[in-house]
């Protein structure tokens, strides 16, 4: 968090609620008619957007009016737990013949043509 974004959630924030990874969501005091609350969320550690779960997703975007139950939403059983994004890191994808891969690079299914 960077202080001015700590001095603005000061001023004008209005804690709506927080999440189970304790990111906390923020709303605009200000009611202005005709215009949309501003909303934002104010993260527990590093600033990870992939830890926002949906149902607080859908409330920062609009997408939901009201914001979700403490405890958040019942889960499916076809979710799937977080996982943070790993670019960037020792864990990220690499597809074979990534000059950062292991192994060598596989051949193509097919001959380059070459001028004869």
């Amino acid at each position: 968090m960077i202080i001015g974004t700590w001095l603005f959630t000061k001023m004008r924030g209005e804690l709506v609620g927080t999440d189970a990874e304790g990111n906390r969501y923020f709303q605009d005091k200000r009611v202005v008619p005709g215009m949309r609350r501003k909303r934002w969320v104010m993260y527990n550690g590093i600033a990870e957007a992939s830890r926002v779960p949906p149902e607080w997703h859908g409330w920062l975007h609009h997408t939901l009016a009201d914001p979700p139950p403490a405890g958040g939403l019942p889960r499916k059983p076809w979710q799937k737990e977080h996982l943070p994004n790993l670019t960037g890191t020792d864990h990220a994808y690499r597809p074979p013949g990534h000059s950062l891969s292991d192994g060598d690079k596989p051949k193509p299914p097919y001959e380059a043509w070459r001028p004869g």
